[in-house]
């Protein structure tokens, strides 16, 4: 960030760029995610392969509106945005060629960009220059400054710590949180959400890029959020990354060791068998993936036990009786009260961890 004035957390006008990103929802979480937890503030999405359509049937989200999808910047910045969110992370997570002299326009039309891309966009010379009071470059994709390597100082936090873990990347551990932190919210706890990825950070205006920290000082990054986040809370809601299943996660350990969880709860996705991206891999059965991370988490004894709570089930692909019953199933399977958060609520899991 550029300018010492900028706070993502205040309301914006966001436009979503988005380009073939609602059609194929897996390169465009990160809109998808801010369209679902920040839609009141977005004005246009932008995605050339789907203007003009309508966006409640896209994406079958609960929208209040249904908010115009155009096919370039230029039509967005008519509307008067005061930020432009990168939606989508396209091949290598680069920001591609083409793009670029839209971005700049945006900037020399006094619109921010928040970016969780690699490419560093505020180091490019004509945004630079264009940079002024109220216009910055979001590049939340850096390494925090100071970082130290983690204590495991978080166990003596007082408040409750619970942390996301999956079978999988990409199953739905981002949203569980938010939702488990908006049901506690409204039953009145101090409790808040700490982001560790791009769309978590956009969301809650906060938080640590978890991958774009170096392995040494990610525990450490993590402790550093956690610690930040607790004064005043009752519950940290935080964010999981990967999964200890998938050969090319490197995110859960740490996340682990920084949070010092007091809680746990696993994020699955229903009817799913194998990994997605290594479908010789198959998922162990859950009660077999609640063991593993209940023995990771309390190392043999060099930390303190930390029990799964529940199952957080994502049942997206589903109808509600077949959610109904993969719900009922997973319950049976683990002795674990299981649910979809986003379809459901946190139910009896919440119960478990607010007593």
């Amino acid at each position: 960030m550029t300018d010492t004035t900028f706070d993502p957390r205040r309301t914006q006008r966001l436009v979503i760029l988005q380009h073939a990103g609602l059609l194929t929802p897996k390169h465009g979480k990160t809109g998808i995610s801010l369209l679902r937890y920040r839609g009141d503030e977005v004005v246009a999405v932008i995605d050339r392969e789907a203007a003009g359509r309508s966006l409640r049937e896209i994406t079958r989200l609960p929208l209040k509106r249904d908010i115009p999808i155009v096919a370039t910047v230029a039509e967005a910045l008519a509307l008067k945005p005061t930020a432009l969110a990168i939606g989508l992370a396209p091949s290598g997570g680069r920001v591609p060629a083409d793009w670029m002299d839209d971005l700049r326009l945006t900037v020399r039309s006094g619109v921010s960009i928040w970016s969780g891309l690699h490419t560093r966009l505020g180091e490019d010379a004509e945004i630079a220059a264009a940079l002024r009071t109220g216009v910055t470059i979001w590049d939340m994709r850096r390494e925090p400054a100071g970082l130290v390597s983690g204590t495991g100082g978080a166990r003596n936090l007082p408040c409750k710590r619970v942390l996301f873990v999956g079978t999988d990347m990409a199953i739905g551990k981002m949203t569980a949180a938010l939702e488990f932190d908006r049901a506690a919210r409204e039953r009145g706890v101090r409790s808040c959400f700490v982001g560790t990825g791009q769309a978590g950070m956009m969301i809650s205006g906060s938080g640590v890029c978890l991958d774009a920290v170096r392995v040494d000082y990610a525990s450490g990054a993590v402790e550093a959020e956690v610690m930040r986040h607790a004064p005043g809370q009752d519950i940290l809601w935080v964010e999981g990354q990967g999964s200890l299943l998938n050969p090319a996660s490197t995110a859960t350990l740490p996340l682990i060791r920084g949070t010092q969880p007091t809680h746990l709860v696993v994020v699955a996705k229903a009817g799913v068998k194998t990994l997605r991206s290594f479908p010789h891999i198959e998922i162990p059965p859950l009660a077999k993936v609640v063991a593993l991370y209940e023995q990771v988490a309390a190392a043999a004894g060099a930390f303190a036990p930390v029990p799964v709570v529940g199952i957080a089930l994502n049942t997206w692909e589903q109808t509600d009786a077949e959610a109904r019953a993969a719900i009922e199933a997973a319950a049976r399977e683990t002795g674990l009260p299981c649910t979809d958060a986003v379809r459901f609520g946190p139910g009896e899991i919440l119960d478990r961890i607010l007593r």
